[in-house]
Order: structure tokens, then C-alpha cells, then sequence
């Protein structure tokens, strides 16, 4: 048991309350030792035999299918187990570890567009509960995770979403590998340039005509906002306006030189320690990456495991 909340990928759920189609959601609702998917790892899969999501490394997914639909024909909830201490001999894991996955089927759509919105639209921590005899799903409280009894109860978080004000190949760089696995991006610049080259990647963009956060700007606990500015006359508005946020990650391209002007500036506009603590700089777990590839999968990286760990 524990409390960790993960950022689950909910696009199956996603895909099971659109579709007309009849399924099951399979849950991974227990772990033994090393596994590539979390606890709470989704998948659906349809009377048609089609899916969406995965479980594994793809060691079990084709039994899983099998198993739905015995599950769907039968119209009751059963669990499965792989690896240890499965009595499928003949399917191994190759992490080595052992999988307990729920099969639930036709469940409760309307439950799961409630979840989907908390997350998903709200942005907002959503705790919820299955109980693995009757398949039955809940909107609970928030409580340790994990299969208790015939209860399995977790937590999802929103996914991360990135603000990137700057300009230049450094922010849009930044932009582009972010967007290109799947969060969600925003690049905020006064350069009509660096709006142009990202919004040829799908990525939201917005003209700053001021150095302040637009007031159409929304931004929560689970958004990181990182500047990329060599015109550091840029951040100090910006950051003002941030650390009145709950973004859980503040950080400013920069020298140790800049990184030092930066908070003696914000220091003298009344910011105390605690504040100026949240500001990252320089970012990156590189040190000093010039190349602006090297610089994104540096933050980025640095951003993430942040993420983690808070």
C-alpha cells in the first residue's frame, strides 16, 4: 500500500466512454516486484476483439483479450494473474515480476466521464474505487492505494502541462519536444518569428505584448513553467506573476551570472526566501548545454523528475 498518485494514461478510458461498442476495462490492480506499467494502468478492449492501451511489454495483452471476452459473455468481473504465482505456465513476463489484473465488464460509463472530467477537464486529483466482485466503480475519497479486500482503490493526477515563454530556437525547441510527447504546450513569445516556426507543430501559441502572465492564462500544481529569454529584461514581470501560482515547477534559462541578477531583482520587489526558492536556474540536468536540443531533453528530463519526486 502506499500514496503515490500517477499521471495514468486515460486515453483507454477515453476511447471505452465514445465508443458505442460493448467491453471490458482491464486493471492492473496488484504488482509483484518489477513492472512496466504502474498499478491503475488501464486497458479496454471491445466485443469486436479490438483494444486500446497496454498492460505490459506486450507478454500478455493477447491472453488478456481472450479472457475479456469470456469475461463480456458472462457478464461478471474476474481477475486474472501472470507471472508469479500465475497458473498460466506458459505466458512469462519478461521483467520477471508478477501482474494481478481486474476484467470489468460493461462498466459504468457514466462513472467514468466523471472521472475523465475531474482529471482530464477540471484538472484535479481523482480518487476512485472498484470493488473486484462486482465490478462496481466509485468516486471515493482520497485514501492509500491499493487492493484491500475485494476493494482496490487510486488516485490519478492530471497529466503535466508546460507554459514556455521566450524566444528563439531554444524556445521552440523546448515547444516542440515537449508537444511531441504528448503534453500539453503553450509558447508564450513577443517574437513573431518564434510564434510562427511553432505553430507549425500544433502547438497553442500566444503573443506577449508585455512582459506579465496574460490573465487568459490558467495555471495549477501540475504545470511547469519555464523561460527561455536571452533579453532578460523579459523574465522579471513574468516571474512576479508566477510565483503567485501553484506551478509546481519555476525555472529561467540562464547563467549562474543571470540566475544571481534575476533573484537580487525580485529580492528588491519585496520576494522572500521561500519564494526565491522555487526559481530554477540555471535548468537543466546538463550543465551549461549550448545546443538547443541538447538544452530541451535536458530540462525536460530535469522537469520531469521533479515532477516525480514533489
Amino acid at each position: 500500500m502506499s500514496n503515490e498518485k500517477f499521471p495514468l494514461d486515460l486515453a483507454p478510458l477515453g476511447v471505452f466512454l465514445t465508443s458505442e461498442k460493448s467491453g471490458v476495462l482491464a486493471v492492473i490492480i496488484n504488482v509483484e516486484g518489477p513492472s512496466y506499467r504502474p498499478v491503475g494502468a488501464v486497458m479496454a478492449i471491445f466485443e469486436d476483439g479490438s483494444s486500446t492501451g497496454s498492460l505490459s511489454s506486450g507478454c500478455v495483452e493477447a491472453d488478456i483479450k481472450l479472457n475479456a471476452q469470456y469475461c463480456l459473455k458472462s457478464g461478471s468481473p474476474s481477475v486474472v494473474k501472470y507471472g508469479r504465482g500465475s497458473p498460466y505456465l506458459d505466458i512469462v513476463l519478461a521483467c520477471g515480476g508478477g501482474l494481478e489484473i481486474l476484467l470489468i465488464p460493461s462498466p459504468c460509463r457514466e462513472v467514468i466521464g466523471k472521472i475523465l472530467k475531474v482529471v482530464v477537464s477540471d484538472r484535479q486529483a481523482c480518487a476512485f474505487e472498484i470493488n473486484t466482485d462486482t465490478g462496481k466503480i466509485v468516486l471515493s475519497s482520497q485514501g492509500a492505494i491499493g487492493l484491500i479486500g475485494s476493494t482496490f482503490r487510486t488516485v490519478v493526477v492530471p497529466e503535466l502541462r508546460f507554459l514556455v515563454f521566450g524566444q528563439g530556437p531554444e524556445a521552440v525547441t523546448f515547444a516542440a519536444l515537449s508537444q511531441a510527447t504528448g503534453f500539453g504546450t503553450t509558447l508564450l513569445s513577443p517574437d513573431p518569428a518564434t510564434l510562427q516556426s511553432t505553430r507549425g507543430l500544433s502547438c497553442e501559441t500566444f503573443e506577449l505584448t508585455r512582459s506579465r502572465v496574460p490573465n487568459s492564462i490558467s495555471v495549477d500544481s501540475r504545470t511547469a513553467i519555464v523561460l527561455f529569454f536571452h533579453d532578460h529584461d523579459w523574465e522579471l514581470g513574468i516571474l512576479a506573476d508566477t510565483l503567485a501560482t501553484s506551478a509546481f515547477y519555476i525555472g529561467a534559462q540562464g547563467s549562474l551570472r543571470a540566475r544571481d541578477n534575476r533573484l537580487a531583482a525580485l529580492s528588491e520587489q519585496g520576494f522572500g526566501e521561500v519564494d526565491l526558492a522555487r526559481l530554477h536556474g540555471p535548468i537543466g540536468l546538463i550543465n551549461s548545454a549550448k545546443d538547443p536540443r541538447t538544452l530541451a531533453i535536458s530540462v525536460l528530463a530535469e522537469i520531469v523528475s521533479f515532477a516525480v519526486v514533489t
